[in-house]
C-alpha cells in the first residue's frame, strides 16, 4: 500500500491519459492515482478503465456526470482519498504541463523537509513557463502578485495547481467549506491552510505548456479568481479557521 496518491481531473484528456498514468507508475517512488472524470464524452473513462485491469491496485477511477468544475472534482477526490488512508494528496494536471518526475520533489518537501503543504512553483525562481503566450504568462504572474497584495499570502504562485497536502491539511481545513470551483479554488485552498497555519514550501519547476488536448482556462475562470480573491479576504474576517494540530 502506497502512502500517496496522485488526483488527476480529466474532461476530454483521451490523448494524454494513458502516457500521464504510465509516467506516474514509472516513477522510483510509488504512487497509486486516481482519475477523476467529468464525463468525458471522449472515451477517457474507458482508456482508465482499460488499463485498471493491468494496474487493479494503484489506479483508481471515480466517474461524475458533466462537467462540475475543477474544485468540485478535487474536493471529491480528497474526501475519497482521506477515507482510504493515504498519508500524502497530490494534484496534478493530465496534460504534461507538469512533469511526474516533479512528485517527488513536492513528496520529498513534505516528508522529509518539514512542509505541510508544498507547491510546485512556476514563479519562486524567477518565471518558469515554456510554451505559452506572453499575454498570459504576464496574466498568471500578475495574478499571483494581486493575490499576495490582496490577502497576505506569502507564495510567489498562489495558482498553481500542482500540489501536495500531507493529510492532516485536508482533515483540517472543512472542505465543505470551499466556495471556489474554478481557477479560485486553487487560491482558497493555499489561502485556507495558510489561515489555519500550515507551513507551505515552494519547489521550483518547469511549467510546459500542453501540447495535446485543448486547455480548459477562460476569461470567466480568471474573472472569478479576480474578484473571488476580493471576497475571500472579506470573508476571513468573520470567519473563525481550524487550526493546525501541534
Amino acid at each position: 500500500m502506497s502512502d500517496s496518491i496522485v488526483l488527476i481531473p480529466t474532461y476530454n484528456e483521451e490523448e494524454n491519459i494513458e502516457n500521464i498514468i504510465r509516467a506516474v507508475f514509472s516513477l522510483p517512488k510509488e504512487f497509486h492515482i486516481l482519475v477523476i472524470d467529468d464525463g468525458s464524452p471522449d472515451g477517457t473513462g474507458a482508456i482508465v478503465k482499460r488499463m485498471q485491469k493491468e494496474f487493479p491496485e494503484s489506479l483508481h477511477l471515480m466517474e461524475r456526470s458533466g462537467k462540475q468544475g475543477l474544485g468540485r472534482a478535487y474536493i471529491a477526490g480528497f474526501k475519497w482519498s482521506l477515507s482510504h488512508d493515504y498519508g500524502y494528496v497530490f494534484e496534478m494536471d493530465a496534460d504534461f504541463s507538469h512533469n511526474p518526475n516533479d512528485l517527488l520533489k513536492l513528496y520529498a518537501a513534505c516528508h522529509d523537509e518539514g512542509a505541510d503543504m508544498s507547491i510546485g512553483s512556476r514563479y519562486v525562481s524567477g518565471v518558469n513557463v515554456v510554451n505559452w503566450p506572453m499575454g498570459r504568462v504576464l496574466m498568471s504572474y500578475f495574478a499571483s502578485k494581486y493575490v499576495r497584495f490582496v490577502t497576505g499570502l506569502r507564495v510567489a504562485d498562489t495558482t498553481a495547481g500542482f500540489k501536495c497536502y500531507k493529510r492532516e491539511v485536508l482533515k483540517t481545513i472543512e472542505l465543505d467549506k470551499i466556495r471556489f470551483v474554478g481557477y479560485a479554488f486553487q487560491i482558497e485552498m493555499k489561502f485556507t491552510a495558510y489561515k489555519c497555519g500550515f507551513i507551505i514550501k515552494e519547489v521550483p519547476i518547469i511549467f510546459i505548456n500542453r501540447e495535446l488536448g485543448t486547455s480548459k482556462m477562460s476569461g470567466g475562470i480568471f474573472g472569478e479568481a479576480v474578484l473571488g480573491v476580493l471576497k475571500l479576504k472579506w470573508n476571513s474576517f468573520f470567519r473563525k479557521y481550524p487550526k493546525k494540530q501541534v
